[in-house]
Order: structure tokens, then C-alpha cells, then sequence
């Protein structure tokens, strides 16, 4: 679950509930696998698309490295209120979100199957990242053509977000050829996992959250409350990205990377394509959008599922202390460390440890009981490796 960054984006906002919920350290700015996309522009109400491609290195880097990849452009469809809802497409997930409180109860989801069928009333759970005064979750909705929902007690502005992330016209996108990596660690650049990049735009053009970059401090570990045993993740991750970007208008995916179960690493947030990912050329971190108020030098990951009874798989586990092992090396901070984190904007200050959990920075499940319970082992792992 991710949080506005009041750090670079002043302005009060509710935190919410559920997603929504190897090497030696070396300079920050030497060369990687340049991050290769297309830009696009869409209706998201509709699901229409034109393609268009970006100029500049974008171009440049176009014939050199690259090929082109087909994805599924997302379809969404918005709603507010209590009102039944029914999309022109079969609906992967349901985005809804909140304010007024951060309990679920009361609330609930009834899906329409495509026969036109209504489902149970199921309520609204989530155990992933409560907050004081808003909530928000990612539903799965198994391909329905429609649902209901009841707010949750006490709730206000209730909005829904029906999402097909799979099943959408095919648009094209530049990917690098070779596997990018990050001081020896694969990952997926956005452009391998199908970012849509115009997401990051507004109507008249502008960038929705400009890219602000501060000196690195700490590492928070995160769960995105979605289910486990997905068969898609880069379809989850994309629905994610949508939600976050457009539905709660951070105008981008809130986290730096995701990992998947089978221990694939996801570039989160756009950081330019000067840096390594999450970074400038300067090393300095991006700020993103997952723990509100401590977000900028604060990077965020994400365990793709639910960690509240079981833990991480080995895959998932094994990239997360690789990925952490780099960071940490990369800024040369010790993993075992408490940290005083000062926001670099309003001067907030909070003791955490180095690499900490979300629910180590407020009032949260995030991410997860059985995860946060690892964290210490993660720590430990992480300072030992080679």
C-alpha cells in the first residue's frame, strides 16, 4: 500500500488501506542497459489507444538494443458511490478506495458474472496498510462484468476503479533486447513490464508528479495485499501502476521495485533514464509515493501478494535480500543500523531501523505479520552476504 509523498507534493491527503495495500557498492552513476519506452496516450474510460513514440534517447536507443513487445493496453473504468457498475470488458480487478476511516467493516463487494448473474455480498478485507483516516484495496474479480459495493461504516467519497489489465488491445512497446540489470541483479525495466508511460501525464501534456530527488536514507519493505499464486504478476503490477497513477492521482506506481513470487524484480517509480533505476545520475533517490510523509531518501519495495500468514517464497526472498544488499552497498549504509530519517522538506524526523516495514512508520498491518516478522533475519542476511 502506498501513501502520497507530502515531502514533494504538499498537500494534506488520507493514508489508506491494503495496496493500495550482489555486488560491492560502487559510484551510483556508472552506465546501465539504458530503460526503453514507448509513450502512449489513452481513454481509459473506453480502452482506446494511439501509440506514439517518444523522441530524443528514446529514438536513439530505438534500432540499438531494443525490440518491440506487444502488451494489453489497460482498460478502466471509474465510478463513485454505491451505484451498480458494469464495464464493456471483463473486469481483472476492482480498485476502491476511501475516506473517513480506515476499518473495512460494513463494507462489501457483490460481482456480476458475465451471465448477468449476482454473486455473494463478500466483504471488504484487507489486512495490508491501515490508516487513520481512509483506505483503499485491489480486488480481484475473476473476469465479472460488473459489481456492487457497500461503503464501510463511517466511510466517505467512496470511488471504484473496474481494471482489465490482460485482455485489452495490443499496443507496442521498445524493450531492451538484453536483460537489465543493476550492479549484477536482473530486473524488469517499466518498459518489460508494460508501463503504459502516458499514465504519467496529464491532459495538457505536463507530468502529473515531476520527478524530485533527494540523498538516499533508508529502505522500507512493503506487501501489496493482493493474492497469492498469481498467475500474471506484470498484469497485477500494471493494475497497481493504474490505480496509484490515475485513481489516486500520484500520477505514477508508488513504489521503486515490486518482486514477484517467482523472484522477478519490477522497476517501480520513473526516475529518468539517467541514473540507475530509482535514482538520478547523481545517485539521489526519487521520491515515490508509499509511506506519507516519509517518502523522500525513504525507497519503498514490494512483495507482490499477502504476508500475513505465510511468508515470502524462497524466489521472492532470495531477490529481496539481493536487491537490498545492493541498495545498501550502492550508499554505503549499514543494514542492521537504526536510522534517524529527517524529511528533507519539512524537517520530520522518525528512528526506524535501515531496512524497516512500513507499519515501523504508522499505524499499519504492512507488510504483513509474518513478513514484518523476518525483517530482523532479512537485516542479518543482507550485511552477510558476499
Amino acid at each position: 500500500m502506498t501513501v502520497p509523498p507530502t515531502s514533494h507534493r504538499v498537500r494534506s491527503r488520507v493514508t489508506r488501506r491494503g495496496l493500495i495495500g550482489a555486488a560491492g557498492a560502487v559510484a551510483a552513476g556508472a552506465a546501465l542497459t539504458p530503460v526503453v519506452m514507448a509513450n502512449t496516450t489513452s481513454d481509459t474510460t473506453s480502452g482506446t489507444t494511439s501509440d506514439t513514440t517518444d523522441s530524443g534517447a528514446t529514438d536513439a536507443n530505438a534500432g540499438a538494443g531494443t525490440t518491440s513487445e506487444t502488451f494489453p493496453r489497460t482498460r478502466a473504468k471509474a465510478a463513485t458511490g454505491e451505484a451498480p457498475v458494469e464495464a464493456a470488458f471483463p473486469i481483472g480487478y476492482v480498485g476502491v478506495s476511501w475516506a473517513g476511516t480506515s476499518e473495512t467493516a460494513g463494507g462489501g463487494i457483490r460481482l456480476t458474472d458475465a451471465g448477468g448473474g449476482k454473486g455473494a455480498w463478500k466483504s471488504l478485507s484487507g489486512s495490508g496498510c491501515s490508516g487513520s483516516n481512509g483506505g483503499a484495496l485491489l480486488i480481484p474479480a475473476d473476469q465479472a462484468s460488473g459489481y456492487e459495493l457497500k461503503a464501510p461504516d463511517g466511510a466517505s467519497g467512496l470511488r471504484s476503479l473496474a481494471l482489465d489489465t490482460t485482455r485489452g488491445p495490443q499496443r507496442e512497446v521498445a524493450v531492451p533486447k538484453d536483460t537489465t540489470r543493476m550492479r549484477g541483479v536482473a530486473y524488469l525495466s517499466r518498459a518489460a513490464w508494460g508501463a503504459d508511460e502516458s499514465l504519467r501525464f496529464k491532459a495538457d501534456g505536463t507530468e502529473n508528479s515531476p520527478t524530485v530527488y533527494y540523498p538516499f536514507q533508508t529502505i522500507t519493505v512493503h506487501h501489496t495485499d493482493t493474492p497469492n499464486g498469481d498467475p500474471d504478476p506484470a498484469a497485477t503490477v500494471r493494475a497497481i501502476y493504474q490505480f496509484h497513477a490515475v485513481t489516486n492521482d500520484w500520477g505514477d506506481i508508488g513504489y521503486h521495485f515490486l518482486i514477484d513470487e517467482k523472484g522477478r524484480i519490477y522497476e517501480g517509480r520513473y526516475s529518468g533514464a539517467d541514473g540507475i533505476p530509482a535514482h538520478d545520475a547523481a545517485g539521489k533517490l526519487v521520491t515515490a509515493f508509499h509511506v506519507g510523509g516519509f517518502n523522500s531518501g525513504n525507497l519503498g519495495i514490494a512483495l507482490l501478494g499477502t504476508l500475513v500468514d505465510q511468508g515470502p517464497t524462497d524466489a521472492a526472498r532470495t531477490a529481496l535480500t539481493r536487491l537490498a544488499r545492493v541498495l545498501t552497498r550502492l550508499h554505503g549504509v549499514d543494514p542492521k543500523a537504526q536510522a534517524t530519517y529527517t524529511n528533507p522538506v519539512n524537517a520530520t524526523k522518525k528512528d526506524v531501523p535501515e531496512i524497516s516495514g512500513h507499519r515501523d512508520w504508522m499505524e499499519t498491518d504492512c507488510p504483513g505479520g509474518t513478513m514484518y516478522g523476518e525483517l530482523a533475519a532479512l537485516r542479518e542476511a543482507v550485511a552477510g552476504g558476499n
